[in-house]
This record gives C-alpha cells, sequence and structure tokens, in this order.
C-alpha cells in the first residue's frame, strides 16, 4: 500500500474515532443538566484522543511541552466560557459566541506568541478559572428545557471535531509543542453546545452549562500538569493514562460534593 494511502487511512480512523467519542459526550451533556453539562463538557474527550495520536508521532519531551502550551490556553477557554456566560443572559446566540470568540483568538494569539514555563501557566490558570468561578456562580442553576438533537446538529460536531484532528495531527511536525498544545485544547465542544444549546432552549440554559464550565476547566488544568510533570519520567502512556484519571476524578469529586451540598 502507497505510504500517503496509508497515511490517509490513519488519519480518516483517527478522526472518526475522535469525533464518535465527542458526540457521544456532548448529547450525554445536553441531557443531564447544567452541572453535568459542564463537567462532561470540560473532560479531555477532544485534547484526549489528539494527544494519543500525537504520542504515537512524538517523543515524550514533545507531549510534555504540548501539555504546557494546552495548559496555558486552559486559562483562554476558561474566559471564553464566562464571557458566553454573562453575554448570553440578554444577548443573542450571534452576539455571545461572536464576541466571546473574539476574546479567545486574541487571548490565544498572545499567548501562543509567548514562551511559558509551566509555573507561569499555572498561574494565569489560577487567576482566570478563581475569577470566573466566582463570577459565574450566581449563574449556574438554570432548568434546561427537554430537547432532541437534530441529526444535522450531530453531523456539525462530528464534522468540526474531525476538521481540528486531521490538522493537529498532519500538521503538528510544522506546529511544534506549542502550536499542537494550543489547537488540541481548541474549544470545539464548547462551541457546539453554545451554538446548539442556544438555538435550542435559549441563552440562560445554555449559559448556565458554560458556567459550570470554569469548575470543569480546574480539572483540565490539573490533567495539564499531570502530563508535564509525569510524561518524561515515567513514559507517554503513563502520563496520558494518569492525566485522563485526573480529570475524570475531579469532575466526580465536584459531583458528589454537589450532591452532598457541599458548596463548590
Amino acid at each position: 500500500m502507497p505510504a500517503d494511502l496509508a497515511f490517509a487511512i490513519v488519519l480518516i480512523v483517527k478522526m472518526a474515532v475522535t469525533a464518535g467519542f465527542v458526540l457521544a459526550a456532548t448529547v450525554t451533556a445536553e441531557r443531564a443538566g447544567p452541572l453535568v453539562g459542564g463537567l462532561v463538557a470540560t473532560l479531555p474527550i477532544g485534547a484526549g484522543p489528539v494527544y494519543v495520536f500525537l504520542a504515537f508521532d512524538h517523543d515524550a519531551h514533545f507531549i510534555a511541552q504540548s501539555a504546557v502550551a494546552s495548559l496555558a490556553i486552559n486559562a483562554a477557554n476558561v474566559i471564553f466560557a464566562l464571557i458566553y456566560t454573562l453575554l448570553a443572559q440578554k444577548r443573542s446566540r450571534a452576539v455571545s459566541m461572536g464576541l466571546a470568540f473574539i476574546v479567545w483568538l486574541v487571548l490565544a494569539l498572545t499567548i501562543h506568541s509567548m514562551t511559558w514555563s509551566f509555573a507561569a501557566a499555572a498561574a494565569v490558570n489560577v487567576v482566570a478559572i478563581s475569577l470566573s468561578i466566582w463570577l459565574a456562580r450566581p449563574l449556574r442553576q438554570v432548568h434546561m428545557p427537554v430537547f432532541h438533537a437534530h441529526w444535522t446538529d450531530l453531523a456539525m460536531r462530528a464534522l468540526l471535531v474531525a476538521l481540528l484532528v486531521g490538522v493537529v495531527v498532519t500538521f503538528s511536525f510544522q506546529l511544534g509543542p506549542s502550536g499542537s498544545g494550543l489547537l488540541a485544547v481548541f474549544p470545539v465542544v464548547l462551541i457546539s453546545i453554545m451554538f446548539i444549546l442556544h438555538r435550542r432552549v435559549g441563552g440562560r440554559p445554555s449559559a448556565a452549562v458554560l458556567a459550570n464550565a470554569p469548575l470543569g476547566l480546574v480539572g483540565f488544568g490539573f490533567a495539564c500538569s499531570v502530563l508535564y510533570f509525569t510524561t518524561e519520567p515515567f513514559g507517554t502512556a503513563v502520563g496520558l493514562s494518569l492525566a485522563l484519571a485526573t480529570s475524570v476524578g475531579w469532575s466526580l469529586a465536584v459531583l458528589l460534593a454537589r450532591r452532598h451540598g457541599i458548596a463548590v
């Protein structure tokens, strides 16, 4: 089999696998209420498979450095979710998503233009997450109307995620660790939830899901940190496994805390 054809087949399989994960997770998020929706949406359901595929082509040092870039961009994703949450209370989908994405793009380009240490990326996350959780807390609890996603909504999500995987995996050598880490955490899941929910159920219920996202992104920040510290000493497989366990464990801990009346 020609090398180009083999690469294309493998790439298509990678794109399809990741799209399937994201579809399953986002449908769950939309039907389970704002808290579960926000926590599921911020699990590494998009970034995780991308990192696995990157690990096939790059060494542990590349993955560790990409994790620092992803941690820095995580702060931009937190701000992205917060701005949408605040605007969607009264503004249209186009205005809420458009302005939030413009801010995200400016932040992402600024972050990409800088050289980040782990300490600096972690500090930015602490500030962004603390501010966002405080501002979004009153907007978390809203009744979520029942709705059924149309097949075109699902197809749109699958296409977005598949394209993201294709770009990152194909151009990771040209993008380097920083560019790959940035694109790996592009907020495609958050965008798809905003786009679909705002139209289907309205701004406030959609915003309630995103109001819980900063809390979930705490776990993603911990996952990036674990990936950074464990990948080189213990290997990529161990690092990725521990990072996934960290993110899932955080979300479960938050869910249990809320159900027992503990304020988080």
